[in-house]
């Protein structure tokens, strides 16, 4: 689903596949651009089987939910366009199949036969908890999908995996592409330069607003924080969390043995964290330092980020921290390219608003450095790379330099409804 757009323009092209016996869908992870057209799809195809992580089916349940209630809101009274409830997310949940990572397992038609059957594994991504990258084997051919894959470690979760074998075809995201890995820190060297300009903040009688996805950066980034209060690097304030996030924690909680990660003892449940939702007053967040952190990440108008931002653009002392990538078309980006003392847009329905605070952004990324993209390319030897999930200069650089340093590796720039043929 298209996170910036609503409606049927939000949806994926179905009718690509309107005529097609679709038998299986693999959803890598729970991130909205990945899982929350899903419902749509069942209802075109209601006997497709799908098959995720055990940890991308329980963050599923609570996403999804979250979406009724979203879609409610952004499509209002349009009559055509056909809502799901939550009875079906229900329904749907229950009919999820999960698989582990390493585990393979077979993937068959409704009209099979040997030549037919496909063999699928799930590798740890590194991306966000559940996160699977995946290897599908048919005839002697290999398909190795990456899905949205970090091979480094975050706070939380160790970097992914791939398989110890030559593919045939690769379909790498892209989405650092075009970025110049000089410029991203180590996660721990971010961390430190987090911490010193929160304190700088404090120091002055500010709070800050961190935007943050409530799947995954909401949980990394509250672990760093806690991580380094507890080393005295960032001093001890209130930290506010709320939503949909509190509940996705909870499943990390749970998990935390049944996956890599790289302290399973710790747990977020133990950090001492005020609820968002029990602040009837915004002004109690600049009464004394604190730390929010709240979504969206990319402050999407009418999401609690994108209320706070307003608020915290009137006090000079305070700040707005980013923390991941910002797509060029969100607030979220324009409040990160601006400077105190700007006068800035933040969408069509709103007057300029001057920019009194001060922004900071920082990179804790949750996706592959583009030399990290380029070593899977070199470890998997692969005959076909098809580039996905990156703007146009993330593709054209990965691609470039495919090409440059395998000239004989096949690469595509995958295009909505376009066909490729290996």
């Amino acid at each position: 689903m298209h996170p910036r757009k609503t409606g049927f323009e939000s949806l994926p092209d179905f009718n690509l596949i309107k005529n097609l016996p679709v038998d299986h869908i693999l959803i890598s992870h729970a991130h909205q651009d990945h899982l929350s057209s899903l419902p749509f799809l069942v209802k075109r195809h209601p006997y497709i089987h799908i098959t995720t992580t055990p940890q991308t089916r329980a963050i599923s349940e609570l996403t999804l939910h979250n979406s009724v209630s979203i879609l409610k809101k952004e499509i209002g009274d349009d009559e055509n366009f056909e809502m799901y409830s939550h009875d079906e997310v229900d329904l749907l949940i229950k009919t999820i199949d999960y698989k582990a990572y390493n585990e393979e397992f077979d993937l068959t038609g409704y009209v099979h036969n040997d030549q037919s059957k496909v063999k699928c594994t799930f590798y740890d991504a590194g991306h966000i908890l559940g996160s699977a990258s995946i290897l599908l084997e048919n005839q002697g051919k290999k398909i190795f999908y990456t899905g949205d894959i970090n091979l480094t470690n975050q706070t939380l979760i160790f970097g992914g995996t791939i398989p110890k074998t030559k593919v045939n075809t690769l379909i790498l995201e892209t989405t650092y592409g075009a970025t110049d890995s000089n410029l991203l820190n180590s996660w721990e060297d971010e961390s430190l330069r987090l911490g010193k300009e929160i304190n700088a903040v404090f120091t002055k009688g500010g709070s800050v607003l961190i935007p943050v996805f409530a799947l995954g950066k909401t949980q990394e980034m509250l672990a760093t924080i806690w991580q380094q209060m507890q080393k005295g690097r960032i001093a001890p304030v209130d930290i506010y969390t709320g939503g949909i996030g509190r509940k996705i924690s909870r499943v990390y909680d749970y998990n935390r043995f049944a996956v890599n990660m790289v302290d399973p003892e710790f747990e977020l449940s133990n950090i001492p964290v005020k609820d968002i939702n029990e602040v009837s007053d915004t002004n109690d967040f600049f009464k004394q330092p604190c730390i929010v952190l709240i979504s969206s990440g990319m402050m999407i108008p009418g999401t609690a980020s994108f209320n706070l931002a307003k608020r915290w653009m009137d006090h000079k002392n305070s700040a707005v921290f980013t923390v991941g990538y910002m797509d060029p078309e969100t607030p979220g980006y324009k409040i990160s390219v601006s400077k105190c003392g700007d006068k800035i847009q933040l969408d069509k329905f709103s007057e300029p608003k001057l920019v009194k605070c001060e922004i900071k952004n920082f990179r804790f990324s949750a996706h592959a450095k583009r030399e990290d993209l380029i070593s899977i390319v070199k470890k998997l030897k692969p005959e076909n790379v098809i580039l996905v999930h990156g703007d146009r200069e993330a593709i054209d650089w990965i691609g470039s330099e495919i090409i440059k340093s395998w000239p004989k590796i096949k690469v595509y720039a995958a295009k909505p409804g376009s066909g490729i043929s290996l």
